[in-house]
């Protein structure tokens, strides 16, 4: 295929993505949407785990097996410095995961990557299912992250590569929707076994993570490799493999040829611009503006005060309701979750931009926030608790109507195609590093023998997710209905991040495109 072809032929695609709906796409595509699909479910297993051990501290009997005896009033407790270290063992694991993962799949591609990081965590498994101690527990957190950050970093970069257009936002916050489910899963399993009189309590919990691995290792060893991947290794016969199979028997020739055309001409458009593959390069010239996008949206799931509002059980139980109390209401807030993230794809993702939506989003939560803490200062209503915890639960709704899905969208998008995996990396280990803090700050902040703030918590989080409220209305573009190239162009022009929307981009010359915006009027 000579130069004018693959440039008609890449257009031609781009036209086609542009003019199908959401529906037709999804039945050219429906082999692409099953394997993105499934390979998102491995991040149930982070999402479970997370849930599951940071919900553990208000668990009667992990308390008394792992913690101290402190008062008749509090019963036994880990001190805010074990609380920490738990906590954040898994994201520390996480986050050298990750990293490895931006040269593991950049080698040697996302599948066999993510069937060997299953059948490592088969065995990490064993680990904490049968720790004796804290400091054991911790060893096995510490590991079995490893495995975690390469889930959280392979599903959204292969689903923004093997789906067309106007399904990537939704199979990249499928994600989302996989660590949602993983919490739901945990929060059901804690709410039946919180009764529960012995050490199984919480090691019934442990040995479940065994389900995953067993059943998406045969299932993934079946799964296409990313065309992209192929093609940025030279293997153009390879990836029309791929894409043959993902769009199946009834996709045309001609539509096999126009795509992997697009992805050929995009792969040539960034090494012409000199875009590298290193995580060095995500770091030069305009790809620093957008690995800083994907890192601050990625890192705004924590600063909009997911440590606080999400996993609250532990906050609950400080405020005064019960045991039983608290884990209803923690199974109610994350089913709410999962409902705000369904309602996020029919009646938000199709109607309105990605800018749009975090935008509204953060505003919303940090409104919460900070009625949260105003409310602490009512000591004498014995209905505040109770006050507090609805708000968590209608801070959930909002925050996975917006940051909760797009989080996991934006940085997928954004970031170039020979630099996407690494720029994912990068991103969740930002999120990582601030989950880190913020986990180690939130046990003080909640534990009665340290500062023992309680609600007055949210002034705290509301400050954060309002500078990233103003981050945002400053840097944070348009992404909806931009194909890969577009936004390699936009970028490389430094299209300013309000005008991203209603600039004109041709890709043809695309050197030489400069931006012009819209007349608003005809479009």
């Amino acid at each position: 295929m000579t130069v004018t072809q693959l440039e008609v032929a890449a257009e031609e695609n781009a036209k086609k993505e542009v003019e199908q709906t959401v529906w037709e796409s999804a039945k050219g595509c429906k082999w692409g949407l099953f394997w993105s699909f499934t390979v998102s479910l491995c991040v149930i297993m982070e999402g479970y785990d997370l849930n599951l051990l940071g919900n553990f501290f208000a668990f009667p009997e992990f308390a008394k097996r792992y913690g101290h005896y402190v008062s008749p009033e509090a019963g036994y407790q880990l001190t805010p410095a074990w609380q920490a270290g738990l906590n954040n063992g898994s994201g520390v694991g996480a986050f050298f995961g990750a990293f490895l993962n931006g040269y593991l799949s950049t080698r040697f591609g996302h599948k066999r990557v993510l069937i060997a990081a299953l059948a490592v965590l088969s065995c990490l498994i064993f680990i904490t299912f049968l720790a004796q101690s804290a400091v054991m527990l911790l060893i096995g957190q510490l590991l079995s992250g490893l495995t975690w950050g390469i889930f959280a970093t392979t599903a959204p970069a292969y689903a923004s590569e093997v789906l067309p257009l106007n399904l990537r936002v939704y199979m990249t916050s499928w994600t989302n929707m996989c660590f949602i489910i993983g919490q739901l899963i945990a929060s059901g399993v804690l709410a039946g076994l919180v009764n529960l009189q012995s050490e199984w309590a919480f090691r019934i919990p442990f040995a479940l993570q065994w389900v995953w691995p067993a059943f998406l290792i045969p299932v993934l060893c079946f799964a296409p490799e990313s065309p992209w991947h192929f093609v940025r290794k030279g293997r153009p016969e390879d990836a029309k493999k791929s894409l043959q199979r993902l769009y199946g028997k009834n996709a045309t020739e001609v539509q096999i040829q126009d795509t992997l055309a697009a992805i050929t001409k995009t792969n040539a458009l960034e090494q012409e611009m000199e875009i590298g593959t290193s995580y060095r390069d995500c770091f030069k010239g305009f790809e620093a503006r957008r690995t800083e996008i994907a890192c601050v949206c990625f890192a705004g799931q924590v600063l909009s005060g997911s440590s606080f509002a999400y996993n609250s059980t532990y906050f609950f139980q400080q405020v005064g309701l019960t045991s039983d109390q608290t884990y209803k209401l923690n199974v109610g807030g994350t089913g709410m979750a999962l409902f705000g993230a369904f309602c996020s794809w029919i009646f938000v993702m199709p109607y309105f931009g990605r800018r749009r939506i975090y935008l509204t989003g953060m505003g919303f939560c940090v409104s919460v926030l900070f009625i949260i803490g105003i409310l602490n200062t009512q000591t004498d209503n014995k209905h505040v608790g109770l006050a507090q915890a609805v708000l968590t639960l209608l801070w959930t709704f909002g925050y996975q109507l917006s940051m909760g899905q797009l989080g996991w969208s934006i940085p997928a998008e954004v970031g170039s195609t020979r630099l996407r995996q690494k720029t994912v990396c990068i991103a969740r280990n930002a999120y990582y590093v601030v989950s880190v803090i913020s986990q180690v700050l939130q046990p003080y902040f909640m534990n009665p023998t340290a500062w023992n703030l309680r609600g007055y918590t949210g002034f705290f989080w509301g400050g954060t997710a309002l500078l990233t409220f103003i981050w945002a209305f400053f840097r944070l573009p348009e992404l909806k209905g931009r194909s890969y190239e577009e936004l390699d162009v936009l970028f490389a022009q430094g299209v300013p991040a309000r005008k991203f929307k209603t600039t004109e981009v041709s890709t043809i010359h695309a050197k030489e495109t400069k931006y012009v915006e819209k007349d608003l009027n005809q479009s």
